[in-house]
């Protein structure tokens, strides 16, 4: 990502066709930091829903990701990729917490087993 004021210098000299998205968070200083969640489910039948991360630093301070507003499917053994964004960024990951929602009152309640996880830092790639 870029941020707002530097986009341009950065993007149009490649002198390529380039598509730019801006998200701005809610909270000043409107910056999101994006990350990339990359998960492989365990569950045997398919389930459909939301996932919300949750952060936290080695000190206890936590944040966590905007929903997003399209549902992913998950099956079994399948990698699924959900772009999520933070409006604060945290260095030093301790843990990670994810949270499933259907976003339904009534009907039972899934459960998603989470097979294997990555999340890559998408404005700081190295970490």
């Amino acid at each position: 990502g870029y941020r707002a004021d530097r986009w341009k210098k950065l993007l149009i000299p490649n002198s390529l066709p380039v598509k730019a998205y801006f998200d701005t968070s809610d909270q000043d200083p409107f910056c999101m930091y994006n990350y990339l969640l990359d998960i492989t489910t365990w569950n045997k039948s398919m389930r459909r829903g939301f996932i919300k991360v949750k952060i936290i630093d080695y000190a206890g301070s936590a944040v966590e990701s905007q929903l997003n507003s399209e549902a992913s499917t998950f099956q079994q053994y399948k990698r699924v990729k959900i772009l999520t964004g933070f409006h604060r960024d945290i260095e030093k990951i301790a843990k990670i917490s994810l949270t499933f929602s259907t976003k339904t009152l009534i009907g039972p309640k899934h459960k998603l087993r989470i097979l294997q996880m990555k999340l890559k830092s998408l404005n700081h790639p190295k970490r």
